[in-house]
Parts: structure tokens; sequence; C-alpha cells
């Protein structure tokens, strides 16, 4: 169940908050920490829902951007994941780690996107800090045809390994914090990682255009 952000209207689970005139903030929206608010949601909390929007939405978007590139769908698959965890919110076991649960329900909505999309597959291989908007393409030229190549080889990594791979390298996650994210174990996360950087490594060294940076740079050229 997609929505798009677009189309939301107050009232609706993720509208955003209403503003005053003069472009104050009415106070009429849910205050407290996440235990707090997962408290909220389950008693339901009219201003419950677009307080867990506005709080995390920022950082689930850059998860998923990581996962599957800027694109067109990602407010799609945002408010797809906020559905989800809305519509799960009792199986939340420890309302402190609210963060950490919605991110897991991030990444394996991102792995249905890229199971069901198949090859149709768009990465942007930014910097951690680096989140651009949907469509929008770097100006150099050489630094764009880098990214059409990243994606290419990407796009031949298995969904799981992709996903392990984005996490830790482009989203800067630590090896336990990806494990927590797509809910596996330590040893099968590092599992995923060794196969991906193998196969990415592998393929990039077959492209001219790849080959010079990863010999440049200090994770790649060790490996």
């Amino acid at each position: 169940m997609a929505v798009a952000h677009s189309a939301k209207k107050p009232g609706t689970p993720f509208a955003p908050t209403p503003r005053a005139k003069g472009g104050r903030v009415r106070q009429i929206g849910f205050v407290g920490d996440d235990a707090a608010l997962v408290a909220a949601l389950r008693r339901g909390d009219p201003g419950a829902p677009a307080a867990l929007y506005d709080r995390h939405a920022a950082h689930l978007r850059r998860v998923l951007a990581r996962v599957l590139g800027v694109d067109d769908e990602l407010p799609d698959i945002l408010h797809e994941t906020f559905a989800q965890a809305l519509a799960s919110i009792d199986k939340l076991d420890d309302a402190a780690r609210l963060e950490g649960w919605l991110v897991r329900i991030a990444v394996f909505t991102a792995r249905g996107v890229i199971r069901k999309r198949g090859r149709r597959r768009w990465l942007r291989f930014m910097a951690p800090e680096e989140v651009p908007d949907p469509g929008r393409a770097p100006a150099d030229p050489r630094a764009r045809l880098a990214l059409a190549r990243v994606r290419r080889a990407l796009d031949q990594l298995k969904a799981d390994e992709r996903i392990a791979f984005t996490l830790r390298y482009f989203e800067q996650m630590e090896v336990l914090e990806v494990a927590a994210a797509m809910d596996v174990s330590l040893s099968t996360v590092k599992r995923r990682l060794r196969s991906a950087e193998k196969r990415f490594g592998e393929i990039a060294r077959r492209d001219p255009h790849l080959a010079e940076w990863l010999e440049q740079s200090p994770r790649w050229s060790a490996s």
C-alpha cells in the first residue's frame, strides 16, 4: 500500500504538522520521548502518527535512499514503511528501540522493492552525509559516469548482499547495526558482506572507469 507524500492532507496519518498564521507551528501534536510516542500510538492518540513521521522520516528516507537509490518512488516507499509500522506497532517489544525497529521495517520494505523491480535498480554512490533530491545528478560528467557504472555493478549483487553492502559502506553503519537492521545474525551479515565485497570488487575491476577509483581508494586497493 503506497501512499504518495504529495497527496497527504491534514487529518491523514502522515499529514504535516499544522501551522498558524505567520508560519508558527501550532502545538497540537504529540510531545514526549519515543517510549511515550509508542504508548500514544497504541492508545490511538490522533497526533501520534504525524509525530512519528515528523520525528523519524528524514532518517528512514536516508536509509531507503542508500539501499534503493534516489528516485521518484521514494516518497511512496517511505510512506509504505510508516504504514507497515503503524499496522504492527503492537509487535514492538522495546519501545525505547523504536528507531532501530523502524529501520528494520524500512530495510525489509526496500528488500521487497528490489526483488519486485528485478534489474530496474537505481543507486546513488554518494558520501554518507549527502542524499540528493530525486532526479538530481552530479554536475561533473565524470561523476555521472561513475554513478552509472557503480549502479551497473550493484545491479549484479543479490538483494540481501546489496542491502548489507549499502548499509555498511554508504550509510556507514557498524556491522552489528547492519545485522540488527536486517534482522539476521552477526555471522550471517559478515558472510553477506564478504560475498558482496568480493563480487563488487570483481565487477568494478573489469570496468576501466571504476578500476582507477578502486586503486585510489584505501578501502579497495587493500582488498
